[in-house]
């Protein structure tokens, strides 16, 4: 139990950091310098005011020398970093394969937060997710199978992209939408990747049609975040699925 608090507390620290790189990282600003400060006054923020998710709630959600609102995303993504290296841990275990997992994962929910916000995908965040996801294999002996799956999912999604890019004679598939393929497919394997990328396509349909007859700009649904919820979804529920599969296809 103790062992699984101290997980919780590491992914909401590590879920607060996280919110400095979403802030900075496409404004393409330093991560480390300046020290978080208030966006409204620019003040410096004392320790207490950076405890993740509580000094939120304390402060009532307003910063203590200006008064300004602070956006909730601080502590739902410090909150949403939590679960996801709890829930990971408890299905995984706690070891280096389960903390992998759950950055790769949390770095996917930055990459969704930015590309809800700003309509963009970083390279330096998506190669990280993509690097540790790779790595964060349980022995050296699967290191090969998780660069093999990344690589073939990479792959078939730029020819995908060709293909696609042809027919609608139109760019159809960004290089983000690529790396972050690869990244569910070093994390997943095939069989639960290409689950994952199913369970994102119905998941991201209801907001698709909301979108019908609005403008082209809003009709830019970013579809990295249903991606990672897709990915989410068939890690915590992989034995259901592979179990459906087999019973599917044999």
């Amino acid at each position: 139990m103790m062992e699984l608090a101290f997980v919780f507390i590491l992914g909401a620290a590590i879920g607060s950091f996280l919110n400095v790189v979403i802030i900075r990282t496409p404004l393409d600003q330093n991560v480390s310098f300046p020290a978080s400060h208030c966006m409204s006054c620019h003040t410096p923020l004392r320790f207490y005011h950076n405890i993740p998710i509580l000094s939120w709630l304390f402060l009532r959600g307003r910063c203590a020398f200006c008064g300004e609102k602070i956006s909730l995303q601080y502590p739902l993504v410090e909150l949403l970093s939590a679960l996801i290296f709890l829930f990971s841990a408890v299905k995984l275990g706690i070891n280096f394969h389960a903390f992998g997992t759950a950055l790769a994962f949390v770095l996917l929910l930055a990459l969704s937060v930015i590309d809800y916000r700003y309509k963009m995908v970083p390279d330096s965040i998506n190669l990280a997710a993509l690097t540790v996801a790779v790595l964060s294999v349980t022995s050296l002996s699967h290191l090969s199978y998780s660069v093999q799956n990344a690589l073939l999912f990479a792959g078939g999604f730029t020819l995908l992209r060709f293909y696609l890019s042809y027919l609608l004679k139109k760019e159809a598939m960004g290089e983000a939408d690529i790396m972050i393929a690869a990244t569910m497919g070093a994390i997943l394997g095939v069989p639960l990747a290409l689950s994952a990328i199913f369970i994102g396509a119905l998941l991201a349909l209801p907001a698709l049609l909301l979108t019908q007859g609005e403008s082209e700009e809003s009709k830019q649904l970013p579809f990295i975040p249903f991606l990672a919820m897709g990915a989410w979804i068939a890690l915590m529920f992989d034995t259901y699925i592979s179990t459906y599969l087999a019973g599917l296809y044999g």
